[in-house]
């Protein structure tokens, strides 16, 4: 059941998707029919949010059981008594999920409207209020108080104050105005508070504004599936290469109960503040964030024992994480993909600088995770060819959990290969809605499988370094 419209993309990116997604390998394994129906069902998916909200319990500081109670109350009091479950995840035993409800189609649509920025209207979609920022225009006459109706501007064509908007737009749901237009446009500086408070979303979610900050982590399934894969023991040396805003950095460092130490990288010093903003507020100290670009984190001469930060000596870490910067297709909800073909395929290269000092700067008998939040093939699949040809000391290891789907075929890979590597395909389940009743209908076993099958787009393969060569 589809709801918006399919994602967009870029002429030529979409022609590039179209190949990858129709390449002979996956035709001869599967038909040209079912290629098809999974690469249309895919194309659905992408702009829909996923069907469970995930959070991160913070298990040094507090029990599951006891954030999961503590959760549920602040739940019943947002959605004002509706008994909506938090279930526990049977493999990933220190996240919650909450259902999603929605897409509800009952909502009656005001004369009065907001247009948001297309990522502040995903947000909306995965249960955020409106903030300031993302507003773009509102009705002309819109006063503190009104009831409004707010929509996306995918395509980004909104001129900002504009009176009326007639271009496409998707409708998010409806909210009350914390300011009046004016407020909002002709402020002398830069607002940054609540806009909309959505009180009839079209998909609801929980807003985790100041829910238990310290306790929880707001996380996608699989970025935390990421982090239990790479398995870090207490007293072991991390690092995590492209860090920010740091979500698998303190939970590796969580996992490792606080001990031992995290490395983490990010070449953006903005990030890298949100990282140890991150660690403190959830009071973890053997979190190092350096702001340091990780194609350059190898030390190609002996340096100071004392020197804590990068660039770090050959065969320096227990276990890396790679979780690369990518062309972001796997996120969802995503209407209108914007990069060009160039910057899709900029990619590639530097993940491969990435990989390649993430291999030098490993200890023989250590683990390496690589990872993307991405659907292509020369991101995932091709690395992993590209990376087994090049490094014959790297071993592919089987991943626990396994949770996602086998790897992607039309990279050469063998089927055993692929079988080792967890591919999270959003449409591996058919695309549906959730409503009070189907949710009070469905099994457990049956609401975990749906929330581990439709999740992000996201891709993790598990290497081991066998020798120093």
């Amino acid at each position: 059941m589809s709801f918006f419209p399919k994602i967009t993309f870029h002429h030529e990116v979409e022609e590039y998707l179209t190949n990858v997604f129709r390449n002979n390998e996956l035709i001869t394994a599967l038909g040209t029919q079912e290629v098809e129906s999974k690469y249309q069902s895919l194309l659905s998916h992408l702009s829909h949010p996923p069907s469970f909200t995930t959070v991160r319990v913070n298990t040094c500081l507090a029990s599951v059981k006891h954030v999961k109670k503590l959760l549920f109350e602040e739940i019943q009091k947002q959605f004002k008594g509706l008994c909506v479950p938090v279930l526990e995840h049977p493999k990933l035993q220190d996240i919650l999920l909450i259902p999603v409800i929605g897409p509800r189609q009952d909502l009656k649509k005001h004369a009065s409207e907001v247009i948001v920025g297309a990522h502040c209207g995903y947000a909306v979609l995965r249960g955020a209020h409106v903030y300031v920022p993302g507003i773009i225009s509102t009705s002309r006459f819109m006063k503190a108080g009104d009831l409004v109706s707010v929509y996306s501007d995918i395509e980004g064509k909104c001129k900002r104050g504009a009176k009326e908007f007639k271009g496409l737009k998707i409708f998010l749901g409806n909210g009350i105005s914390e300011l009046s237009r004016s407020e909002i446009f002709n402020s002398s500086g830069p607002l940054n508070g609540m806009g909309i408070r959505m009180i009839e979303p079209v998909y609801l979610s929980p807003s985790f504004d100041n829910v238990l900050p310290n306790h929880l982590f707001l996380q996608n399934l699989p970025s935390v599936v990421v982090s239990h894969i790479l398995n870090p023991q207490p007293g072991e040396r991390i690092l995590d290469m492209c860090a920010a805003p740091g979500g698998k950095t303190t939970h590796l460092a969580t996992l490792m109960h606080d001990q031992g130490e995290v490395i983490a990288l990010d070449k953006i010093a903005k990030k890298v503040k949100k990282i140890k903003q991150n660690a403190e507020l959830l009071q973890l100290n053997c979190i190092r964030a350096f702001c340091y670009d990780g194609t350059k984190a190898l030390s190609v001469e002996k340096r100071e024992d004392e020197q804590e930060g990068p660039p770090f000596l050959p065969e320096s870490f227990d276990r890396i994480l790679l979780d690369a910067p990518c062309s972001g297709m796997g996120q969802r909800p995503n209407m209108a993909y914007s990069l060009t073909l160039r910057e899709v395929t900029s990619y590639q290269p530097l993940q491969r600088k990435l990989f390649t000092v993430a291999v030098k700067l490993l200890k023989p008998g250590g683990v390496l995770v690589y990872s993307t939040c991405t659907i292509t093939l020369s991101e995932n699949e091709e690395q992993v060819a590209w990376a087994l040809k090049t490094f014959p000391c790297l071993q592919l290891q089987s991943q626990e959990p396994h949770i996602g789907g086998e790897g992607m075929r039309g990279a050469g890979l063998s089927v055993d290969h692929l079988k080792l590597l967890q591919r999270f395909d959003p449409a591996a389940v058919t695309l549906q809605g959730m409503d009070i009743n189907s949710l009070q209908d469905s099994r457990e076993d049956d609401l975990i499988s749906l929330a581990n099958k439709d999740c992000i787009g996201f891709f993790i393969a598990k290497f081991i370094k066998l020798n120093s060569k």
